[in-house]
């Protein structure tokens, strides 16, 4: 029978980074709970939504947990109900005591709440990942590979594997990551400062975006294991397991095009905020574009919508070269390709009205480009 006591604030947080495995709608019931489960050494949440695990350990030994274990065993309980029980608790200590038949008692200052559980064992187990050989990754380099990929994956599920972001490590250390939903790209090249096996996997994007908000930017690094269709990511006190998606990513790299009729370099900032503006109207536009305009070294922006209005505006460019150009597409992807791009400039460099062009940060030392396809307007 459960009976621990621990710092509330502490454990409210590590309930909460568990709960991002949780959906609240799940067809299996007994996922919608969290696992408790108390040893000597500590206490590990689990949390699982059937696509990501996630794994909390809080240690007897974290001096900020308080930690003081009496005796041991594992509950399941209600996720989302158990953390507003808890985080609505008065005192910052909080005694958590299990009585008969899965029931638990919280108390804390004045305050004490009885709770039904469920029996641990109803639990699915999570799957074993091999932890041998693994490939260190520092948290921020990764968090910024998905942040700079991860949103140019399809969202859209009849195509799967495009709903992913495909990563491949080449020659034990060049690592390529690029996700496309067919109408965009988005690709970042890596090297490595330490060696990993090869390997060549799609992971989902969803995923990945909960790995960044899971990973805090004070854990410095994360380890990186495979196997049986699932990759484990791992710190000192979070393991996150996610599945990987089954089939073969499309060769992206035939689609990126090495030569172009006019290029232009931008100011990050003043482009994104002239596509801001232009994008208000070509919401209300049937077709949602903008049309770019290069005429003699004059780069100007065009949204005519008959119901609402329109924008004409000259966009300062830092440098144009090459053929005029009249090109259409939707502002929404080129403000968030924008939005990845950490350089005050980029260079965009055009083939014709009908092809994809591409986006570069201007200071070439990043291995970093992005697609857009065009929308063929009348």
């Amino acid at each position: 029978m459960i009976n621990f006591s621990i710092n509330k604030n502490l454990f409210l947080q590590a309930l909460n980074t568990t709960k991002r495995a949780i959906s609240h709608k799940n067809a299996i019931p007994i996922l919608s709970t969290i696992k408790i489960d108390v040893t000597n050494e500590g206490i590990t949440l689990i949390g699982s939504n059937g696509q990501i695990s996630i794994e909390n350990f809080i240690s007897v030994n974290n001096e900020n947990a308080g930690l003081l274990v009496t005796s041991l065993g594992s509950i399941l309980l209600e996720a989302t109900f158990f953390i507003n029980v808890v985080s609505s608790l008065p005192d910052v200590t909080l005694d958590f005591k299990e009585i008969e038949q899965k029931q638990i008692v919280l108390t804390s200052g004045k305050s004490e709440i009885t709770l039904k559980g469920k029996d641990a064992d109803q639990y699915p187990r999570i799957q074993d990942v091999p932890t041998s050989n693994p490939l260190v990754l520092e948290t921020k380099i990764l968090k910024d590979l998905i942040n700079e990929t991860a949103f140019a994956a399809s969202l859209q599920e009849s195509r799967p594997i495009l709903t992913g972001v495909h990563f491949v490590l080449t020659d034990h250390k060049n690592l390529k990551t690029v996700a496309t939903d067919s109408h965009r790209l988005s690709q970042k090249k890596i090297i490595l400062e330490k060696n990993g096996d090869n390997f060549d996997v799609v992971i989902p994007s969803r995923s990945l975006r909960e790995f960044t908000a899971v990973f805090s930017d004070e854990i410095e690094t994360v380890e990186v294991f495979f196997a049986n269709h699932q990759i484990l990511f791992r710190s000192e006190n979070i393991s996150f397991y996610t599945r990987l998606l089954e089939g073969n990513y499309p060769d992206t790299d035939r689609l990126i095009p090495t030569e172009f009729s006019t290029v232009v370099t931008f100011a990050t900032s003043a482009l994104r905020a002239a596509m801001e503006r232009a994008r208000l109207l070509s919401n209300a536009t049937q077709n949602g574009t903008v049309k770019l305009e290069i005429e003699g070294g004059v780069v100007s922006a065009h949204v005519n919508s008959p119901e609402v209005g329109r924008v004409n505006e000259e966009i300062d460019a830092e440098n144009v070269s090459g053929e005029n150009l009249t090109i259409s597409f939707n502002p929404t992807y080129l403000i968030e390709a924008l939005k990845a791009v950490n350089s005050e400039k980029v260079t965009i460099s055009f083939i014709s009205a009908v092809r994809p062009f591409t986006l570069v940060p201007s200071d070439q030392e990043e291995d970093f480009i992005q697609l857009i396809t065009p929308v063929r307007t009348n």
